[in-house]
C-alpha cells in the first residue's frame, strides 16, 4: 500500500531544489565572457530546464510506499508482524514466514512498529508474533502502534489472524501484550484463526503447537518441525473401532502404555505429540526400487538405527531423486515427518494414555499419515513415538467453581479427562454439552457419562445428534436454547471450556455466548481465564 509524501518531505525537497538553483546561478555568474565554443543552443537549454522541472514535479506527485511493511499488507502476501525486545520474536516471525513460503504461500516478516493500524484494513490474513516486556508492556518499537490501535476506530472485519504470544510465567503479567493485542483486534472486528498460543520462556512444546497451527493454516500439515522432538517409545496396547456404523468417518479408541520403568505424569487438558510413520509396505517398496537393504544400519545424529526405521519416520522421496545413493547418503538426505497432536482422554491413574482419533482420508482415499499410522498400520505392542506436552491453558480449574464443558466429535476425549479430574477433586457442579452424528453409533463415552450423572458428578448433560433429528441439531443450537441456564451458571462464576472443531462448532458456540451473555462479558471471561478453548 502506498501513501503521498508528507508535508515535511515536500518542504525538504523544495528547499533542496532551491539550493541547487542558487548554486547553478552562482556558477553561471563565473562565466563573464563567451562559453566554450560548444555552447548549447537556447532550445537545448530550455529542454534541459523543462526536464529538470518535470522531474521535480514527478518527484513531488509520486506516491511511494511508506515502508517495506506496507507492501506486505496486500492480500497476495501474508504479513507476519513481530514485536520483539530481545530479537527472539523477530527470529520466530522469520521462521514462520519461511514455513509458510515452504508451503507455497507468499509471506513476509514485518516490524509491527513500522505500520499504522489502518494498514491492517488491507490484510485478509495476518499472523502476529509478539513478546511482552516490563510490566506487561509492548516492546519499545511497538509502543506507538499499540497506542494508536487502542485509540483507533478502524474496522478490521475482513481480517483473520493468528497470534503467538511470548512471555515468562515468573512475571505476573504473563504474555500481557499478546493478550491485549488479541483482545483489541477482536474488538475491532478481526476474527481469530485459532486461539492465541502462549509460549512460556521459549517452551519448545508450545512452539511446536504454533507450527501445528501453521500446518493447518497453510493447508500443508507436512511442514517440518523446527527442531527434533525427543520422543519416548510407548507400546500400542489396544485399538478398536469406537463408532461402528457411524455415518461419519471411523473413530478409533487407542490405548498407549507408558514405557517399562517409567512413571508417566500428565494433567487433564494436556496433549500428546505423536511421531507418525509410513506403512511398512510403502517403505519396503521404496527400498527395493533403490536396491538398498532395509536392515542396514545408518547413523542419525548420535543414534544408529535400521535404514527402514529411518525412512519410515521421514518424508518419502521420489525414487529417481535419490537413485544411486548409498544407505547413509539416503538417510542424510531425508526430512523427518512433523508431529501430530491429540487430546488425552484419560488420567494417569487409569494406567494408559487414551486417545479418540478420527481416521482422516487423503484425496485419493488412502488413510491420512498420522491417523493412518495409529489406526491402521501400527501393530499391537509396537512402540509408538510419543511425547506429552503440557497445556496449562486447558487445565481444569483448581477450585469448585461451576464448569460448563462444550464439545463435538473427538473433542469429547479432552472433555472426558476434565470431567475425571473434577470428580477426583470432588467438584460436582459440572455441565456437559456435546454433539455427534447418531446416538446409536457415535455416543462413545455414554456409559461413563451415565454413571457419572447417576452418581451426581454431572449436574446436567446435554447430548445433541445432528443426524437423529430433534429440536436442536447442533451444539450451538442446544446452547442457545439453554440461554437462561447459561446466564445463571455464568453469574454463579462458571468457567466455560470448549474442545472440538474449529470449523462450525467453536465459532458457533462463541457467537451464542456473545449473543446470550454480551460481548463485553465474554471478553472479560477470556481475560480472566474463565473461557478457554482447545479447538482444531
Amino acid at each position: 500500500m502506498s501513501s503521498p509524501l508528507s508535508r515535511t518531505a515536500i518542504i525538504g525537497h523544495a528547499l533542496v531544489f532551491a539550493l541547487l538553483m542558487a548554486l547553478g546561478g552562482w556558477l553561471f555568474s563565473l562565466h563573464a565572457g563567451r562559453w566554450w565554443p560548444g555552447t548549447p543552443s537556447a532550445g537545448r537549454i530550455g529542454l534541459s530546464l523543462t526536464t529538470v522541472l518535470g522531474f521535480v514535479g514527478l518527484l513531488l506527485a509520486t506516491r511511494r510506499p511508506k515502508s517495506v511493511a506496507k507492501k506486505t499488507t496486500e492480500s497476495a502476501t501474508i504479513p507476519v508482524f513481530w514485536a520483539s525486545q530481545t530479537g527472539f520474536a523477530s527470529e520466530l516471525a522469520e521462521r514462520t514466514a519461511s514455513s509458510l513460503s515452504g508451503a507455497g504461500l507468499a509471506a513476509d516478516a514485518v516490524d509491527l512498529g513500522s505500520i499504522e493500524p489502518k494498514a491492517l484494513r488491507d490484510c485478509r490474513r495476518a499472523l502476529f508474533v509478539v513478546s511482552t516486556t516490563g510490566e506487561g508492556d509492548p516492546p519499545d518499537h511497538a509502543l506507538g502502534f499499540m497506542a494508536a490501535l487502542m485509540s483507533s476506530d478502524v474496522r478490521l472485519d475482513d481480517l483473520a489472524f493468528g497470534l503467538l504470544a511470548l512471555g515468562d510465567r515468573e512475571y505476573a503479567q504473563f504474555c500481557a501484550f499478546g493478550h491485549a493485542l488479541d483482545r483489541r483486534l477482536r474488538e475491532l472486528g478481526a476474527r481469530p484463526l485459532f486461539d492465541a498460543v502462549e509460549v512460556d520462556n521459549g517452551d519448545a512444546g508450545a512452539l511446536r503447537h504454533w507450527q501445528h497451527h501453521l500446518g493447518l493454516f497453510s493447508g500443508a500439515p507436512e511442514l517440518p518441525d523446527w527442531a527434533p522432538v525427543a520422543y519416548e517409545s510407548w507400546p500400542l496396547a489396544d485399538r478398536r473401532l469406537a463408532n461402528p456404523g457411524s455415518p461419519g468417518g471411523p473413530a478409533w479408541h487407542i490405548e498407549l502404555q507408558p514405557p517399562a520403568g517409567i512413571t508417566a505424569a500428565w494433567e487433564a487438558g494436556d496433549i500428546v505429540e505423536i511421531g507418525p510413520r509410513h506403512a511398512r509396505e510403502e517403505v519396503r517398496s521404496l527400498l527395493e526400487r533403490l536396491s538398498l537393504d532395509a536392515a542396514g544400519i545408518v547413523r542419525v545424529g548420535e543414534q544408529t538405527m535400521p535404514l527402514a526405521d529411518r525412512v519410515a519416520a521421514c518424508h518419502l522421496p521420489m525414487p529417481d531423486e535419490v537413485a544411486g545413493l548409498d544407505a547413509q547418503a539416503l538417510s542424510d538426505a531425508l526430512q523427518p515427518l512433523p508431529h501430530r497432536e491429540y487430546s488425552i482422554a484419560s488420567l494417569p491413574d487409569e494406567g494408559h494414555v487414551r486417545l479418540l482419533i478420527r481416521e482422516m482420508q487423503r484425496a485419493d482415499g488412502t488413510p491420512g499419515l498420522g491417523s493412518g499410522w495409529l489406526c491402521r498400520h501400527a501393530a499391537i505392542n509396537e512402540g509408538i513415538a510419543l511425547r506429552i506436552r503440557r497445556n496449562p491453558n486447558f487445565h481444569a480449574p483448581s477450585d469448585a467453581r461451576p464448569l460448563l464443558l462444550i464439545g463435538n466429535g473427538t473433542g469429547i476425549a479432552g472433555l472426558r479427562a476434565l470431567l475425571r479430574a473434577r470428580i477426583a477433586a470432588g467438584h460436582r457442579r459440572n455441565w456437559l454439552l456435546y454433539g455427534e452424528r447418531r446416538a446409536c453409533a457415535d455416543d462413545v463415552y455414554a456409559d461413563d457419562l451415565r454413571d457419572w450423572r447417576d452418581a451426581g458428578w454431572l449436574e446436567r448433560c446435554d447430548a445433541v445428534f445432528s443426524r437423529d433429528g430433534g429440536p436442536h441439531r447442533y451444539v450451538q443450537d442446544a446452547l442457545h436454547a439453554a440461554g437462561n441456564e447459561l446466564r445463571h451458571w455464568v453469574n454463579d462464576g462458571a468457567a466455560i471450556y470448549v474442545c472440538g472443531s474449529l470449523e462450525g462448532m467453536a465459532p458457533g458456540v462463541d457467537a451464542v455466548l456473545r449473543e446470550v451473555l454480551g460481548g463485553e462479558q465474554v471478553e472479560t471471561m477470556l481475560a480472566d481465564g474463565r473461557y478457554r478453548r482447545d479447538v482444531y
